[in-house]
C-alpha cells in the first residue's frame, strides 16, 4: 500500500513539474510577446503620419511618387515595367478626348471650320477615338504611333487643344505627344519622368514610410505619408485616416482656375479645391494638426496667367493685373496664395490658430524642388516637435 503511495505521489510530482515547465514556458512567450508590443509601440511613437489629400489631378499622386524615388529605393525594373499598360493607355485616351472634343467644337462654334480634321485624318481619328473608347488597349505599336502622331499635328487637333481646359485634357499631353517614338519601341522600358506623368487615379488609400535623406543621410523623424483618392466619391474612405494625424499635406492646382471638375463640368475646379480646403481644415480631428499647403502646378500657371486672366475664375474675380512678364506672374501668385490664406484663418477657430500653417510653391515633376520642400518640411514638424516637448 506504502509503495503504490509512494508511486503516486511520484507520478504527481512529475506531472507538477511538466506542468511547472509548460507554465514557464508559455510565461517566457508571453513576455516575448509583450517585449514586441513595446518595441513596435515605442516604434510607432516615433513615426509621423501625413495625410496627402487634395481635389482629383491636383497632382499630389506625383507627389507621392516623387517621394518613393527621392527617400527609398525609387521603382524597380517590374515596377517600371508595370507602367507601360498605363503610359499607353494615356495616350490613347488622350487623343480620344482630342479627336471627340475637336467634332464637337465643329458641330457647336461659329468658327467651327477651324475644328474640322482634315480629311486624309478622318478615318485615322475614327480609329484612334474607337480604341481610346475600350478598356483594354492595344500595346502601343510603331504603326500607331504614327498615326497618332499624324493626328496630333493636324490643324484641328492643335486648335483643340489650345481649347483643353474646356475638355479634361490631361496636362501630360505635349509630353507623351512628343516622345510617341520611344514608347512604342518593342523594347520600351519607362523612364523615371515617364512615371511622373503617368496618370492613375488614386482610389483607396496607398502609403509609403519614408525618413527625409539629408546631406549627412540622417534624419531624426519616420513619416508615413497616406495618399487617398481626391474624387468626391473617393472621400468617404478618408475619414478613418483621419485620427492622430501629425501634418496633412493639401495640395492645390493653382493652374486649374479656368477648368472644370472631371467629375462635375458645371463647377470650377479651384471652387472645388476652396471647399474642399475649408472642409479639411474643420474637422475636429485636425485641432491641433499642422498644415502645409502646396500650391501646385506652378510651372504651368506662370505660363497660363499671362494669356488667362485670373479671375476668369469666380474666387478670384475682384484680380486686377498691373504688371507684365514674371512680375505679373509673381503678383498673381502673392494673390492665389493670398485668398489661400485668409481661407485658412476664416476657416480656423480662434482657440486653434497657433496650429503650424505654411505655404510652399511647388511643380509636382520638379524633383529638387519636391526634395527642398519637403526638407523643409521636415524641419517645420522637428522644430514643433522640440517645442512640444519643451525643448525650444
Amino acid at each position: 500500500m506504502l509503495s503504490i503511495t509512494t508511486q503516486n505521489m511520484g507520478l504527481l510530482c512529475s506531472k507538477r513539474h511538466r506542468y511547472n515547465e509548460a507554465d514557464t514556458e508559455e510565461n517566457e512567450q508571453a513576455a516575448e510577446i509583450e517585449r514586441r508590443i513595446e518595441q513596435e509601440t515605442k516604434v510607432e511613437q516615433h513615426i509621423q503620419k501625413l495625410l496627402l489629400l487634395g481635389a482629383g489631378d491636383s497632382g499630389k499622386s506625383t507627389i507621392f511618387k516623387q517621394i518613393k524615388l527621392l527617400f527609398q529605393s525609387g521603382f524597380d525594373e517590374a515596377e517600371l515595367k508595370s507602367y507601360i499598360s498605363v503610359i499607353h493607355a494615356n495616350v490613347y485616351q488622350t487623343i480620344k478626348v482630342l479627336h471627340d472634343g475637336s467634332k464637337e467644337l465643329a458641330q457647336n462654334e461659329t468658327d467651327s471650320l477651324k475644328y474640322v480634321i482634315s480629311n486624309e485624318n478622318k478615318d485615322i481619328g475614327q480609329k484612334l477615338s474607337e480604341i481610346g473608347g475600350r478598356l483594354d488597349h492595344p500595346s502601343l505599336t510603331k504603326e500607331l504611333a504614327q498615326e497618332i502622331e499624324t493626328l496630333w499635328r493636324d490643324a484641328a487637333i492643335q486648335e483643340t487643344y489650345a481649347r483643353g481646359n474646356e475638355l479634361q485634357v490631361p496636362d501630360c499631353t505635349p509630353y507623351f505627344m512628343e516622345n510617341l517614338q520611344r514608347l512604342s519601341d518593342a523594347n520600351y522600358i519607362p523612364t523615371k519622368d515617364d512615371v511622373l506623368y503617368a496618370r492613375v487615379r488614386t482610389t483607396g488609400v496607398v502609403e509609403i514610410q519614408f525618413s527625409p535623406v539629408g546631406e549627412n543621410k540622417k534624419s531624426g523623424e519616420v513619416y508615413r505619408l497616406f495618399d487617398v483618392g481626391g474624387q468626391r466619391n473617393e472621400r468617404r474612405k478618408w475619414i478613418h485616416l483621419f485620427e492622430g494625424v501629425t501634418a496633412v499635406i493639401f495640395c492645390a492646382a493653382i493652374s486649374e482656375y479656368d477648368q472644370t471638375l472631371f467629375e462635375d463640368e458645371n463647377k470650377n475646379r479651384m471652387i472645388g479645391t476652396k471647399e474642399l480646403f475649408e472642409w479639411v481644415l474643420k474637422q475636429p480631428c485636425f485641432e491641433k494638426t499642422s498644415f502645409m499647403l502646396f500650391l501646385n502646378k506652378f510651372d504651368i500657371f506662370e505660363k497660363k496667367v499671362l494669356k488667362v486672366p485670373l479671375n476668369v475664375c469666380e474666387w478670384f474675380k475682384d484680380y486686377q493685373p498691373v504688371l507684365t512678364g514674371k512680375l505679373e506672374i509673381e503678383h498673381a501668385y502673392e494673390f492665389v496664395k493670398k485668398k489661400f490664406e485668409e481661407l485658412y484663418f476664416q476657416s480656423t477657430a480662434p482657440d486653434h490658430v497657433d496650429r503650424v500653417f505654411k505655404i510652399y510653391r511647388t511643380t509636382a515633376l520638379d524633383q529638387k524642388l519636391v526634395k527642398k520642400t519637403f526638407k523643409l518640411v521636415d524641419e517645420t514638424l522637428r522644430r514643433r516637435n522640440l517645442f512640444e516637448a519643451g525643448l525650444l
